[in-house]
């Protein structure tokens, strides 16, 4: 037993020895995760890592924008936009920190892949780059949404530690306008044509023609639109309403879209936006139209319904309308139901969708009908239709808005706009000199074609601030829809949520000012 003793303490002095000289024995790699010693070494890592980005583009939440807007209401009161639209939002609000965090998480996914993508021993270049392209016009897609949600932001391009992010400090926002301009720039010469979910030439060029929009930097928006409408790449899909159906995918007109499937990466957009009647067991409504974005929509004949010549009826303000406000918004006693029946609403009937009928239906009398698809009818909350996000229509509006504001008005500006009045379901007649003489005229002309065309696919809230017609808009009492009441002609009045605030203050999303709070949310929430 002493021998047998003295052989164990033997092994355990070599073994001691031999790991004492063995300074990096314990140091593994781990065999439950991917980490990066054995990551970035193929292409193929480098297309899973740019496609971690993806996910972080807009989804079902493009109608919580408008849903913040004159456009549309949010129907539910207890819902947290409702506090926002009513002015009565402050920093603590919920939807600016997830605005913040979400936005800044997706860039740091972004800054991991430009920080690491040049370790990849790859002979193929041109996919490297397209990889890089792919992702720089993620990165920059963010950055567009937080300019023009909180102005001056941090320009974070690489990755931080945690104690460098509590020192990051805010960049004007012109700067975050420049970085956007030279990203896409630099990812468009990167990236090919091509339609659909994946972000391509198209996609970069259109997303540097809607930040200098935004940005008034009219020169730079209306080239990169002109750029993609020389291409010749997209075209107008034929069919309006069809385009948000599952039977519209992919097709010719989509820049960019956010891809879904259903039982394996699905949404519930049709449960958010369909009347209450057509979603089994759930709410619906949660955002409804009002009356103002009704009445932007023109009349068949393309003037709008305040001209005395365009045969508006008030006693019958539904009818030869343009076939857009069918195609986009349930209207009472004539919208086909996805489930066989006919939309009805007025209030004090037994309409399917009757306002008041339930907490839960439509409060002004009008649903949303993008998006609804009646194949989603039986399983709502399981949508696999893919969410557009960039359309060429989106970008013959902001070549002629952005000619328009440059004073450089030619035929050119006419062609964009009738492109889009004259889609072959819609068909309005062309806007002529005569239609609209003048400069202002011609900028009403296309902000309300812009606003009936791109209705309730996340444009408006950035429309009006950056118009600076919020203050115009907003304040009042939201209305809806006209009916008849014992021989009487009478409107829904939205009382309860008025939105007569205080005209000083910073409308709709006020810039928060405190840097601590900023940092905090920076390094705390974003993962720096």
């Amino acid at each position: 037993m002493k021998k047998l003793s003295n052989i164990k303490i033997w092994i355990s002095i070599v073994t001691i020895t031999w790991m004492g000289c063995q300074p990096d024995l314990l140091e593994t790699i781990p065999n439950d995760r991917i980490s990066k010693e054995i990551f970035w070494q193929t292409l193929g890592d480098a297309e899973f890592a740019a496609n971690a980005v993806y996910p972080t583009l807009d989804g079902t939440g493009i109608f919580s924008y408008d849903g913040l807007t004159d456009h549309l209401l949010t129907n539910h009161p207890f819902n947290a936009n409702v506090e926002l639209q009513r002015g009565f939002g402050t920093i603590a609000s919920g939807r600016y920190f997830n605005e913040w965090q979400d936005a800044y998480q997706a860039i740091r996914r972004a800054n991991d892949f430009m920080d690491n993508i040049d370790q990849v021993e790859e002979d193929d270049q041109e996919a490297i780059n397209r990889l890089k392209g792919e992702v720089m016009t993620l990165r920059a897609y963010h950055y567009i949404k937080l300019a023009m949600l909180f102005g001056d932001v941090p320009l974070i391009t690489t990755g931080l530690d945690i104690e460098t992010g509590r020192s990051v400090t805010r960049d004007p926002v012109n700067e975050i306008w420049d970085f956007v301009s030279a990203e896409l720039s630099q990812a468009a010469g990167w990236l090919p044509y091509q339609n659909g979910s994946r972000i391509g030439k198209g996609a970069a060029l259109g997303l540097r023609a809607r930040a200098m929009l935004y940005a008034g930097r009219y020169g730079e928006a209306a080239a990169a639109a002109k750029t993609i409408m020389d291409s010749q790449e997209y075209a107008l899909y034929p069919d309006y309403f069809e385009m948000f159906q599952y039977a519209g995918e992919n097709n010719q007109e989509v820049l960019l879209a956010r891809e879904f499937a259903a039982d394996v990466n699905s949404h519930n957009i049709y449960a958010t936006a369909a009347p209450w009647s057509q979603i089994p067991g759930s709410s619906g409504s949660l955002y409804v139209p009002t009356q103002s974005m009704i009445d932007l929509y023109p009349m068949a004949n393309g003037l709008p319904i305040t001209d005395p010549q365009s045969g508006y009826d008030p006693l019958n303000p539904m009818e030869n309308r343009d076939p857009r406000l069918y195609q986009s918004v349930f209207i009472s006693e004539r919208t086909p139901l996805p489930d066989g029946g006919i939309y009805g609403s007025t209030p004090g009937t037994d309409g399917s969708d009757a306002v008041q009928i339930t907490v839960y239906s439509t409060a002004t009398g009008y649903n949303i009908r993008k998006y609804v698809d009646e194949e989603d009818y039986t399983n709502p909350s399981n949508s696999g239709l893919n969410i557009i996000l960039m359309r060429y229509a989106e970008i013959l509006l902001t070549y002629a808005e952005a000619k328009i504001e440059l004073g450089e008005i030619d035929q050119t500006v006419y062609d964009a706009i009738n492109e889009v009045r004259q889609r072959e379901s819609v068909d309005l007649p062309p806007v002529t000199t005569e239609m609209a003489p003048t400069v202002n005229e011609l900028r009403e002309l296309v902000r309300a074609e812009r606003s009936v065309e791109l209705a309730f696919e996340g444009f408006r809230l950035f429309d009006i601030r950056r118009w600076q017609l919020a203050e115009q808009v907003m304040p009042g009492v939201p209305m809806g829809r006209y009916y008849e009441e014992g021989g009487e002609w009478k409107q829904i009045r939205l009382d309860g949520f008025d939105r007569s605030f205080d005209p000083g203050r910073d409308y709709l999303w006020p810039i928060p000012q405190r840097e601590r709070e900023l940092n905090t949310n920076l390094t705390q929430n974003a993962g720096y």
